[in-house]
């Protein structure tokens, strides 16, 4: 029998196992970046499994062993931007992020475990999948981090809620520099909430399966059912440069972050104040802004904030670069605009309400 080369896999599948329901993001040639119908297709499996009793815990995972979620699908985002741009408006750059941004709340509100098995490339989008969730389950795979000031955008699902709330002045150090972190650094900072070998993540979810559901609350038993997998998560490399990272990133502008990095000692210094400096300007005033802004907003407020700031950004000029010299060139030169920070103004007018409206929810 030969293939039909004309079937296509689902983007994302269901399962359900005894009493355990099962998400597997199923676009592993691209590193299971998310895309609209994706997203939309989670949301109403939480909804479905948050009301059926039978439910009693979520895993969520990636297929093809490369990644968990690479992030959104910003390059089919971009492309529809140039279209909007053109006159040509087929609608993502809002309900993308519309839709993305509900099913994050979703998952905020969920009240049964969720169980993410982070292994390997865990990004943007990934995070946002992940980090809303009761369990966060990292592996010596695990690769993660929000890297969007460089392609001109900034740190979003949520992370305005999660990154300020980080200990002392980290949420500003990932968020500008989209440092990646390994296992060791996410269990530091509580981003991971566990930490097992990869080669077992099988073995785990049979655990879960196999679990005796009648013994007690859900989230104790899955915690009972991780205890028994778990593996030390190693020396953190960001615990040694915390007096750095609190020093410089709890300064009130990019400009005198970089200036405190100038004046500190150190190859961490140098290499984070150059790597802000690759970043795009406005996406870094943006994000410095965000993070203050999170740190007094609830979980749906931030949600709302970071959708206006999708749709000030997607009618400007850098994530469109970004996206050009990363993805479609990958030349790794963009051409921001401004290309300084001293030439980019108040950054509050990124801030406002679009002319669409606000970003709304259904529970």
């Amino acid at each position: 029998m030969t293939a039909d080369k004309n079937f296509s896999a689902p983007e994302v599948l269901f399962e359900r196992r005894g009493q355990i329901g099962i998400i597997t993001l199923n676009r592993p040639k691209a590193l299971n970046a998310l895309t609209t119908g994706m997203c939309a297709a989670i949301d109403g499996s939480l909804r479905d499994w948050g009301r059926d009793a039978s439910v009693r815990a979520v895993v969520t995972r990636g297929a093809g062993g490369r990644a968990y979620c690479a992030g959104g699908d910003v390059r089919a985002v971009a492309e529809s931007g140039i279209g909007r741009k053109q006159g040509d408006d087929d609608g993502l750059t809002r309900d993308f992020f519309r839709t993305e941004y509900r099913m994050n709340r979703r998952l905020q509100r969920f009240e049964k475990p969720l169980v993410a098995l982070i292994d390997g490339v865990t990004m943007g989008g990934g995070i946002g999948l992940s980090m809303h969730g009761s369990h966060r389950v990292a592996t010596e795979r695990t690769l993660a981090a929000m890297p969007e000031t460089g392609i001109g955008l900034f740190p979003d699902v949520g992370a305005s809620y999660v990154l300020p709330r980080l200990p002392g002045a980290l949420g500003p150090y990932l968020a500008l520099t989209g440092a990646r972190l390994g296992a060791p650094d996410l269990a530091h900072l509580g981003m991971a909430t566990d930490v097992i070998e990869s080669g077992r993540l099988d073995d785990l979810v049979d655990a879960l399966v196999a679990a005796d559901w009648q013994a007690g609350g859900a989230r104790e038993i899955v915690d009972t059912v991780l205890k028994t997998f778990r593996v030390a998560p190693g020396a953190a490399p960001l615990a040694e440069h915390r007096d750095v990272i609190d020093a410089c990133f709890g300064l009130d502008t990019v400009e005198a972050i970089l200036a405190a990095l100038d004046k500190t000692q150190g190859v961490f210094a140098s290499e984070t104040a150059a790597t802000i400096r690759t970043m795009s300007p406005t996406s870094c005033k943006i994000t410095l802004e965000e993070m203050r802004r999170g740190r007094d907003l609830s979980f749906d407020d931030c949600m709302r904030m970071e959708y206006r700031l999708t749709q000030s950004v997607l009618a400007d000029h850098d994530f469109y670069e970004g996206i050009r010299a990363l993805l479609i060139d990958k030349d790794k030169q963009p051409k921001w605009r401004p290309a300084t920070l001293a030439e980019v103004r108040d950054v509050t007018n990124y801030f406002v309400t679009p002319p669409d409206g606000d970003l709304t929810f259904e529970d």
